[in-house]
């Protein structure tokens, strides 16, 4: 049942753990450590686990099952992301001298210009619990596929249409989003990585609960 209000929400109820329903995934859930463009773990990721609504969820099982059978696992970097976080990425937007990261992951925009282009929103559809940003994992390697360019590095080359990759780079993003797209889910114009349930159970609703597989026990 979809629910058609605009508010924020601490109740977790439909949401689930991602490992307990999709095949194989594995998380790195980059928000929980250091290492992402802040520098810093961001608020509400109390623990490194992928939660989503159970819709998304039953959804990304059926790309992980597809995606076994061509040879690979889904990587997933950060699914349900509360409101908190977001909030944790605007103040950090705010305070022009903490670029500590710009090398490894905007080195060619100003801080603000990942607001105004469209990399970190004000209030993300991740927090509304069925958005992931994620990648393949081939098998036969046991290393990550390369898409061209890391997950959160902002700049035109992590556009999934972006042709300035090698035709292998190119293809592999393909084939990611096709999985999705058969799948239900819908991908953005600058991000390679991240999707939306096209027929998200809430849509208009952003959650503040933190990313904690125990809260969702309460």
């Amino acid at each position: 049942m979809k629910v058609e209000n605009n508010n924020v929400t601490m109740n977790p109820a439909g949401f689930v753990v991602v490992a307990d329903h999709v095949p194989g995934v594995i998380q790195e859930i980059r928000y929980h450590t250091s290492y992402n463009f802040i520098g810093e773990r961001i608020d509400g990721y109390e623990e490194p686990v992928a939660l989503l609504t159970a819709e998304a969820a039953r959804a990304l099982s059926r790309v992980a099952k597809e995606a076994m059978v061509q040879g690979y696992r889904l990587k997933i970097y950060d699914t349900y992301r509360p409101a908190c976080a977001v909030k944790h990425f605007v103040l950090w937007g705010i305070e022009d001298q903490d670029i500590r990261m710009k090398p490894y992951f905007y080195p060619d925009l100003m801080k603000q210009e990942l607001f105004s282009k469209g990399y970190i929103a004000s209030r993300s559809s991740h927090s509304r619990g069925s958005t992931v940003d994620l990648t393949l994992f081939d098998m036969s390697t046991g290393k990550e596929v390369d898409m061209g360019s890391p997950f959160d590095f902002f700049g035109e080359v992590s556009h999934p249409d972006y042709r300035g990759i090698t035709e292998e780079q190119y293809e592999n993003r393909m084939t990611l989003r096709n999985l999705m797209l058969r799948n239900g889910f819908e991908p953005i114009d600058c991000e390679w990585w991240h999707f939306t349930l096209k027929d998200e159970p809430y849509p208009d609703t952003y959650f503040e609960f933190p990313v904690s597989s125990e809260y969702l026990k309460r």
